[in-house]
């Protein structure tokens, strides 16, 4: 794409635009350079054909990365384990930042979570090191990985996104699972009549049946917005900020085609923003992870407990 003359509003939008396979019925899309006579199922060539997919069409580059690195994790952690099982001794290298992120990692889970279930300390841990792994995909520089891509493809106007988290589709999806999980827990714990109480006589209880008759209409709007915020905020926070450093290596990249004073001035800017994002990134990470623990927390919470 740098090679081509093009607007940076084009630039822009190229680089923001997912790799986008769907059903595209019949008739004549990006600028009538593409006519399709019968509908079919294809990869898109332009945002119009993209637009014309609706909402059944499927991100391949978003479930490829994602599936890529959550791979990549899997073998690695994988591997540590193996070896933490035949080595004595204390650990060193890879096998001692692995041990030191997992210790850290329960112990965040211990300090939230004070109930017995075995799944939620793995989750944690998953959850961090896979959404750490795509948001450092953030930090590949913008033009490597899509050039790669129309390299090997031969199309030199392929989409290519190689930040899942920048997708969201990626993060909501990964949130509705979490808020799938809460509602599980919090009848399998709560029960179903719990669950209901919980939804129905929360916030405003009074100590009068009849009172509560009124009040239920209003506890069930109020909790249910509250329940449904939870997923939503929880993958648009994630998917917001890493699509704004996404946007902001997009614009610096643009500085490096202005003239050699903007390019020398982008090559400061990019790196101090990649120092930055790294923090970010990691925070990101974290903050869904303590969220996710958090949420599971108060689906095992029963009010008997206190």
């Amino acid at each position: 794409m740098a090679a081509e003359v093009l607007t940076s509003s084009a630039y822009i939008r190229h680089h923001l635009t997912n790799m986008t396979y769907g059903k595209l019925p019949a008739g004549s899309y990006c600028d009538g350079s593409e006519v399709l006579e019968a509908p079919g199922w294809t990869l898109a060539h332009c945002n119009e054909q993209i637009d014309a997919m609706g909402f059944y069409a499927i991100h391949l580059d978003s479930i490829g990365w994602a599936i890529t690195l959550g791979m990549i994790f899997s073998f690695l952690f994988y591997r540590v384990a193996r070896k933490a099982v035949t080595t004595t001794g204390a650990p060193t290298g890879f096998h001692n930042f692995v041990e030191m992120l997992v210790e850290f990692v329960d112990g965040t889970v211990n300090d939230i979570f004070h109930h017995k279930n075995r799944l939620i300390a793995p989750m944690a841990l998953t959850i961090f090191v896979w959404i750490f792994l795509m948001n450092l995909m953030d930090l590949v520089p913008v033009d490597w990985l899509p050039h790669a891509a129309q390299f090997v493809s031969g199309n030199p106007h392929i989409f290519f996104k190689v930040v899942p988290t920048t997708d969201p589709n990626v993060t909501l999806g990964m949130a509705f699972t979490i808020f799938g999980m809460m509602l599980f827990f919090s009848v399998k714990e709560k029960g179903l009549i719990g669950f209901i109480k919980e939804l129905t006589l929360h916030p405003f209880n009074a100590p009068k049946w009849y009172f509560n008759i009124i009040l239920i209409p209003i506890n069930l709007v109020l909790e249910t917005v509250s329940l449904i915020a939870k997923p939503i905020s929880l993958g648009l926070r994630l998917f917001g900020n890493l699509y704004a450093g996404e946007m902001i290596f997009i614009l610096i990249a643009i500085m490096f085609g202005a003239g050699l004073l903007l390019g020398l001035l982008a090559g400061v800017l990019q790196w101090a923003w990649a120092v930055f994002h790294i923090l970010v990134i990691t925070l990101q990470a974290f903050v869904f992870m303590v969220l996710t623990v958090v949420y599971m927390a108060m689906a095992h919470d029963v009010p008997e407990e206190h």
